[in-house]
């Protein structure tokens, strides 16, 4: 990535942290904590740097050395000066509003999360305790809103899907909107963006004022999948693990199209989570789709769960081909058995409490070299137990493939090596052979891709 054109500026927020106090601005001062301020810096780089075609958090890095983000507190509230920022975030010298709405979103995440971190109250050793800080961290965002009936249907899949796939998730986006429900993804390219650009126009010709777009992240993966301008709703989340457990509190209900690592990572966190005995009967209603084209990719995926989880996994999802209207009844008839559900059990519509997560899904997982090699992938495990070590497996792969400290550590020891039963590695190795040969793993039209793990048997 050559460098681009840069500018300096001074922005302050509208409508939401307008102060700080002085330890939040010492906390976010390279004088302060350093790495609170090192970790904002990333995430503003991230957001100021939305458009850029780069799924590689090291060279975003790499191409703005030099840039800075100071932070101000003064009489009439905070205020940011961007220092070589890059200038596609502004038009004549006044910084686009989106971009200044999540720019103002990462500060507000950033600095509850390091706030509530020192608080007593918070309590990370138990699963209940996870679950409760993933709520305080939604609620302070101002994402959940209570007497809203479930309407939230998240969409999983690839950043670096091609321009039929993109179009077919504009598609079922829009069939999404036409019905009045709201939009949730990753928040970056691809098949983050597409369902919410269809969706806008949809919410448009049903005089839908105030459609959500719900965008997130979590600060490994944002300088890789930059936010979209169409998120109106930004949040960070400390790490992919509470990532993952907001995205199947808040959402009512998931769509996962064509996608690669990052997306089966996500398919096995949500197997995991529907297969344990605890949410046997829980309605979350799953649909795997995409164009004709991808019927292969669906079908590989679908045969890989059979393969290693069994058929019991089967039964948590439907495959839906080529028909983004039928994927969107399917989606509001489960959305209404997800509201009876909830009702009879007075659980609330905003955050899913009913749903049980095992603390193997909560608790962050650090791909180290070490990590990956000792990874449990034996097919003694009862299968929600081997889904959730699957899902790290992918997790490593992805931080090899996009973040910044998983490529420093790939460059410096060589690939991952993942082990386990052959029953199990056999169909790992062929469908991440799939994703190569279909380039899923990086975004088309850059160098060969080289994988960052050895997949041993």
């Amino acid at each position: 990535m050559t460098q681009r054109q840069v500018i300096n500026a001074s922005v302050s927020p509208k409508g939401s942290l307008e102060t700080l106090s002085q330890r939040e601005v010492h906390q976010l001062s390279e004088a302060g904590s350093g790495s609170t301020y090192t970790l904002f810096r990333q995430c503003a780089l991230a957001i100021l740097n939305t458009g850029a075609h780069v799924d590689n958090a090291k060279t975003i890095l790499e191409a703005y050395k030099d840039f800075e983000i100071r932070i101000h507190q003064q009489d009439r509230g905070v205020r940011l000066e961007p220092l070589n920022a890059p200038a596609d975030a502004f038009v004549d010298g006044e910084m686009i509003a989106s971009t200044r709405e999540m720019l103002f979103s990462a500060l507000r995440d950033i600095v509850y999360t390091e706030n509530e971190l020192d608080a007593q109250r918070i309590d990370l050793s138990t699963s209940q305790g996870i679950s409760d800080y993933v709520f305080h961290l939604l609620r302070n965002a101002r994402t959940l809103r209570p007497g809203v009936e479930p309407k939230i249907v998240v969409c999983w899949g690839g950043h670096s899907i091609n321009t039929e796939e993109y179009k077919y998730t504009k598609k079922v986006g829009h069939e999404l909107g036409l019905r009045s429900l709201d939009i949730c993804t990753g928040c970056g390219p691809g098949v983050m963006k597409g369902p919410m650009k269809g969706a806008t126009i949809a919410h448009a010709k049903q005089r839908i004022h105030g459609g959500r777009y719900l965008g997130l992240t979590e600060p490994g993966i944002i300088a890789a999948e930059a936010p979209n301008p169409i998120v109106n709703e930004l949040v960070i989340l400390p790490d992919i693990e509470k990532r993952l457990e907001a995205f199947v509190r808040v959402g009512h209900g998931i769509i996962i199209f064509p996608g690669g690592a990052g997306t089966a990572e996500e398919f096995l966190y949500l197997l995991g989570i529907l297969m344990h005995p605890d949410n046997a009967g829980l309605p979350f209603p799953v649909v795997l789709t995409g164009p004709k084209h991808a019927a292969p990719y669906l079908e590989q995926l679908d045969a890989f769960v059979g393969a290693t989880l069994g058929d019991a996994a089967k039964q948590h999802y439907e495959i839906i081909i080529d028909d983004p209207a039928e994927v969107a009844r399917y989606m509001t008839q489960g959305l209404k058995a997800v509201k009876q559900f909830r009702r009879e059990r007075n659980d609330a519509f905003h955050f899913n409490w009913l749903l049980k997560i095992d603390e193997g899904f909560q608790r962050p997982f650090d791909p180290t070299h070490e990590n990956m090699a000792t990874l449990n992938l034996s097919r003694d495990l009862p299968a929600h137990e081997l889904a959730a070590n699957r899902r790290r497996a992918f997790s490593g792969i992805v931080a090899g493939n996009v973040k910044d400290k998983g490529i420093r550590l790939i460059e410096e020891h060589g690939p991952y090596q993942i082990r386990g039963d052959a029953a199990v590695m056999q169909p790992l190795d062929q469908l991440l052979k799939a994703f190569v040969a279909q380039h899923r793993m990086k975004l088309p039209g850059g160098a060969a891709y080289v994988p960052c793990y050895q997949v041993v048997a």
